[in-house]
């Protein structure tokens, strides 16, 4: 039997066109989850970003949009994980990255699988304030978000080493400000800060853009 040979050029470009799709996936995933729940908070009756964080979306009649959202994005982050192993292989950071990006995406999914207790007047007609108790599936969303956000975090440090090590000081700055924007939101929020929903949101809406907008790069030169 005679084996078929595929030409190198014919196998390279299909790899090629493959590491183009996965990267695709990550450079829409962040803008599409940003522009959904951005579109909620500001329509979305007794919704309040600087009291009211992002997840709360996820409860009440329309709760299945802002679920939806995460299971999508959450999915696209994970395909654009792959897409930028491809696109870093060799590289600084090539290993951690996109492995980082991935448990992100794995915490995307399971915060939209965990949905929060509805509070503090969302949705509208619950009751002002935090509920007096805590169903499982929101302590299991804090914990996915906790766990999706500390991966975001470091991912977007990995990048800025990956970045300073190929002499790109301008995105290696980029990255680290983006890793530090999340930190601080996030923390800012845990500690009950002054509009600390609002904080998390930039922060996290920050990194996601950054890693999207990598991605979005590494695909031109794929």
């Amino acid at each position: 039997m005679t084996a078929i040979q595929i030409p190198a050029t014919a196998a390279s470009t299909g790899t090629s066109a493959a590491t183009r799709s996965l990267l695709t996936c990550a450079a829409v995933s962040g803008p599409l989850w940003a522009v959904v729940a951005l579109a909620q908070a500001a329509t979305r009756e007794g919704f309040d970003l600087t009291r009211h964080p992002l997840s709360l979306l996820s409860t009440g009649s329309l709760g299945w949009l802002q679920i939806t959202n995460f299971l999508v994005a959450g999915v696209l982050t994970i395909a654009g994980a792959a897409g930028l192993r491809r696109a870093l292989h060799g590289a600084p950071g090539g290993r951690w990255a996109p492995r980082l990006v991935r448990v992100n995406g794995i915490g995307m999914i399971a915060a939209g699988v965990f949905v929060m207790n509805p509070a503090d007047g969302f949705p509208a007609g619950t009751p002002y304030g935090m509920p007096e108790t805590l169903t499982w599936h929101s302590y299991g969303h804090m914990a996915a978000g906790s766990i999706a956000f500390i991966a975001l975090i470091a991912a977007c440090y990995v990048l800025g080493r990956h970045f300073s090590r190929a002499g790109n000081r301008g995105h290696a700055i980029a990255s680290r400000v983006a890793g530090t924007a999340l930190l601080v939101g996030n923390g800012w929020s845990m500690s009950g800060g002054t509009a600390g929903s609002l904080t998390l949101a930039v922060g996290a809406i920050t990194a996601m853009l950054w890693v999207s907008l990598t991605a979005a790069r590494l695909r031109r030169t794929a």
